[in-house]
């Protein structure tokens, strides 16, 4: 007979999970995890670590693996092949279980020392969901690295409307429920404050400490710009037309659609006088702007009939609430 005792109870979820991507770090990996302990065991908080393997080509699954049997609040995940530094987050994010959630990178540029201080902000701070780190005085020695990343912080910032300084910090704490309202694909990873501002969040940016790389090999090239110029190009569609696609499409549709049956309907008029129209260059101008302008407009109709089904059937909300604030204003 089962009594009230037999009955099995779920663990406490901790009250931070700290998601790390790992790739290549093999060297680091100990100093890592025994940062994240010197920097969290101290505050009383539960917390969990968890390092999500990307498919790494060096030793560090088997890394993880030694130092998980004797760390208890260490929780490895193991990718099955290298998919990206966006899919080793989303990985983390759908294993954490914390009221907040910490990121940070795994070569030991960010201070796992800093968390403590920014979990207490939330925890004082009902105002804000997010706090993004600043590496106000960065150690990369590399200009390469710095002088694209500043152009890249304040033409995101000027595009999307989410200001910060620095979009590349690691360094970043949650409220549990904002993770859990998005969800990551592509390379989306750096775009997370946007995609967090749009659930909802309030942000916020505090600067935060930054050490120069002693260990392993950067994986970021000059290639990375042309990459962040498309996904933002992606970011500020979805943020001013996801949910109205007719609007993006349709409107320069109409553009080329107008202009396009004016030069055909004038055409008309000259071909009714008896004039031959046969080789003109504005009649095939015409033609291509009314079938470019038709095509974007059909498209935008179409984006309208996928958001509803995206909507309607499963009944996702395109709104959230928030409870009523406390205190003063």
């Amino acid at each position: 007979m089962t009594t009230m005792t037999d009955t099995p109870t779920r663990p406490t979820p901790p009250n931070v999970s700290i998601v790390i991507p790992i790739y290549n770090e093999q060297e680091n990996l100990p100093d890592l995890v025994a940062k994240v302990g010197e920097a969290l065991l101290p505050t009383g908080r539960s917390f969990e670590l968890i390092c999500v393997d990307d498919g790494s080509r060096d030793r560090s699954a088997w890394v993880l693996r030694d130092l998980a049997a004797k760390t208890p609040w260490l929780k490895p995940r193991y990718l099955m092949r290298n998919y990206g530094q966006t899919a080793a987050l989303q990985a983390g994010f759908d294993a954490a279980t914390g009221k907040y959630v910490a990121t940070l990178d795994g070569d030991l540029q960010n201070d796992p020392a800093d968390i403590p201080a920014l979990l207490d902000r939330l925890d004082n701070d009902a105002s804000v969901d997010m706090i993004s780190g600043w590496r106000k005085d960065r150690q990369d020695k590399a200009v390469s690295r710095k002088l694209p990343s500043m152009i890249a912080n304040r033409l995101i910032s000027k595009v999307t409307g989410v200001t910060l300084h620095d979009y590349g910090c690691a360094l970043k704490v949650y409220r549990g429920e904002i993770i859990r309202r998005i969800r990551l694909y592509g390379e989306l990873h750096r775009f997370i404050p946007i995609l967090a501002a749009e659930a909802g969040a309030r942000i916020t940016e505090v600067p935060v400490r930054h050490h120069a790389r002693t260990r392993g090999v950067s994986k970021y090239g000059i290639d990375r710009t042309f990459r962040v110029i498309l996904d933002l190009l992606l970011m500020r569609f979805m943020m001013r037309y996801l949910h109205r696609p007719l609007h993006a499409f349709g409107g320069v549709g109409l553009w080329l659609l107008v202009p396009g049956l004016a030069a055909l309907a004038w055409l008309l008029g000259v071909k009714l006088f008896g004039h031959d129209i046969g080789g003109r260059p504005l009649l095939l101008a015409g033609v291509m702007l009314s079938l470019m302008g038709v095509n974007l407009i059909g498209l935008g109709v179409l984006g309208e009939v996928l958001i509803r089904v995206y909507h309607e059937p499963e009944g996702r909300d395109q709104y959230r609430l928030r409870e009523a604030p406390e205190g003063d204003v």
